[in-house]
């Protein structure tokens, strides 16, 4: 019995954050309310707040869903790299061009935002960057230290590995801004190939 109300529970929270994620793609995040949300899934507003105490909480779900998906589609292309070269290109490309795939979806966000309500949203993307920024530097980490392991990078010390990793992620962002204005990830891709050789040959043993 336990076990069935879990799934239910499970089952429902997900309509809810799928009902959101539409409902803000279309409308952004400032005009849609929890009674949007509950009418989306066929439900009352009350039962809503069973589940998720504020729209606050519905937004933060769905973006660390999303999120999420980023991770998952990350790890799995560096897990089939074979090199770290490999391994540390394939970190940005694929970053990059999922980035371009949900960014329209991040954009539609802020559609019909006021003054207070971008303020609000970018204290909310503050702390999904500082997370995703750990998270980043967490497998970043992995791949060099890895490389090192293997005899592929010379080895480094930790202070010199955090500032490495601290670089690489500022310059990844900084593709990723110019990528969206430009729109077009294959220009971006030679610019990450290169770069990656200098990473190499200033690591390798």
């Amino acid at each position: 019995m336990s076990e069935n109300t879990v799934t239910k529970e499970d089952q429902i929270q997900e309509q809810i954050l799928q009902a959101a994620t539409r409902l803000f793609a279309v409308y952004g995040l400032a005009k849609v309310t929890m009674d949007d949300v509950a009418k989306a899934i066929g439900k009352g507003r009350s039962s809503l707040y069973y589940y998720y105490k504020s729209k606050d909480e519905i937004v933060d779900a769905v973006i660390n869903s999303k999120l999420r998906d980023v991770r998952t589609a990350m790890q799995n292309s560096v897990a089939q790299a074979v090199t770290t070269e490999d391994k540390i290109s394939t970190f940005f490309i694929s970053k990059l061009k999922i980035v371009r795939e949900k960014g329209s979806f991040f954009d539609a966000l802020e559609s019909g935002m006021d003054a207070d309500d971008i303020s609000h949203f970018n204290e909310i993307k503050i702390v999904h960057h500082n997370e995703t920024m750990k998270w980043e530097g967490t497998l970043l980490s992995q791949i060099l230290m890895d490389g090192i392991k293997k005899g592929e990078l010379k080895a480094v010390k930790k202070n010199e590995m955090d500032t490495l990793i601290f670089v690489l992620l500022s310059c990844l962002h900084g593709l990723k801004r110019e990528m969206r204005l430009e729109n077009n990830v294959r220009e971006i891709e030679p610019a990450v190939a290169h770069f990656t050789r200098m990473i190499m040959h200033g690591l390798y043993q």
